[in-house]
C-alpha cells in the first residue's frame, strides 16, 4: 500500500505516511546532538584509518601515517621484561639447587616462574597445583614419590623424563604377572597388597598371598610395601594408588601393568626453566 504524507492536526508536523491502527508516525528530525555525534564518529573513523594500521589486503595491510604498530610495542615490552629477568636467570643458571633454596631472591623468582612454567607445560597431566589425575598421572602435593622427592631426584625426573628415548630417562618395567601366576595366586596376592594399606575383606586369603608377595613382589616393593625409589616401584602400604585402589584395579595392574611415560624437558625448556620448575614442584608440599 503506498504511503501518504500529510500534516498531523495536533502538532502540525509532517508524517511519514505510515499508520498502524489509526496511529500515525511523525517525521521528526533527529536531535542535533545525535547528528553531531554521528558526524564526529565518521570523522574519527576516517582519521583513524589514515593514521593507524586499518585496511587489510592480500599482501598485508595499510601501515598508517603515524607508523604505529602494536606488535612492535609488544616486542619492546618482551625485551624489557627479559632484560629485567636476566639477572635472576643468570643467577639461577650459575647456582646449584641448594644455593637457589638459600637465596631468598632467587628462590622467590624460581617459585613464581616455576608456577607459570608448570601451568603451561605440566598441569595438563598433573593437574592444576600438582593434584594429579586418574589414569597414571601422579599427584605432586603429597610425600609419595616414585623416583624420590629431594631436589636432585625431582630435577633428574623433570630434565630427562620417564620411559622415553632419552639415554638418561628414568626407566623400569613391572612384569605382567598374569602370565606367571595362576588365578588363585593372583587373587591372594591382590588381597595381600590390599592388606598392606587397609583392612582386607578376606584376611585368610590375604595371608595366603603373603608368600606370593614375598617371592614375586618384595624385591622391588619392599617387604612391608614401602616401595623403592631407585626402581620407581610405588609404595603399597598407604592408600595412594596410581592406577586406582579398588580390588579389580589392583588385580589388573598386577596381571597386566600399565606404565606411564613422561617426556624429557631439559631441551624444551632449558636449564633455567627446569631448575625453576624443580624448585616449584619441590615446594608443592611433598619435597624431601
Amino acid at each position: 500500500m503506498p504511503t501518504k504524507k500529510e500534516k498531523d492536526d495536533l502538532t502540525g508536523q509532517e508524517t511519514t505516511g505510515h499508520e498502524w491502527d489509526g496511529i500515525e508516525e511523525l517525521n521528526n528530525p533527529l536531535p542535533k546532538w545525535w547528528l553531531y555525534v554521528f558526524y564526529a564518529s565518521i570523522v574519527w573513523a576516517v582519521g583513524y584509518m589514515l593514521l593507524f594500521p586499518a585496511i587489510p589486503s592480500l599482501t598485508g595491510y595499510t601501515k598508517g601515517l603515524l607508523g604505529w604498530e602494536r606488535r612492535a610495542i609488544v616486542e619492546q615490552d618482551i625485551r624489557q621484561a627479559r632484560a629485567a629477568q636476566a639477572t635472576y636467570l643468570d643467577g639461577i643458571r650459575e647456582t646449584d639447587l641448594s644455593g637457589i633454596m638459600g637465596d631468598p631472591d632467587l628462590l622467590n623468582f624460581s617459585l613464581r616462574g616455576g608456577e607459570a612454567v608448570f601451568a603451561d607445560n605440566c598441569a595438563a597431566c598433573h593437574g592444576q597445583g600438582g593434584a594429579g589425575r586418574p589414569g597414571g598421572y601422579p599427584a605432586l602435593v603429597d610425600d609419595n614419590w616414585l623416583w624420590g622427592g629431594d631436589l636432585e631426584n625431582i630435577h633428574h625426573t623433570i630434565a630427562y623424563g620417564v620411559r622415553n628415548e632419552h639415554s638418561d630417562s628414568r626407566s623400569s618395567q613391572m612384569p605382567a604377572f598374569g602370565g606367571m601366576l595362576d588365578r588363585d595366586e593372583l587373587r591372594s596376592v591382590t588381597e595381600y597388597v590390599i592388606s598392606l594399606a587397609r583392612e582386607p575383606e578376606d584376611a585368610e586369603l590375604a595371608e595366603a598371598g603373603r608368600e606370593v608377595y614375598a617371592t614375586q613382589c618384595a624385591a622391588c616393593h619392599g617387604d612391608d610395601g614401602g616401595g623403592m625409589t631407585q626402581l620407581g616401584a610405588p609404595t603399597l602400604n598407604n592408600d595412594i594408588w596410581l592406577y586406582g585402589g579398588e580390588r579389580g584395579e589392583i588385580s589388573r595392574q598386577i596381571a597386566n601393568p600399565r606404565h606411564g611415560v613422561m617426556p624429557p624437558w631439559e631441551e624444551r625448556l632449558g636449564e633455567e626453566m627446569v631448575k625453576m620448575l624443580t624448585v616449584y614442584v619441590h615446594a608443592l608440599g611433598g619435597g624431601e
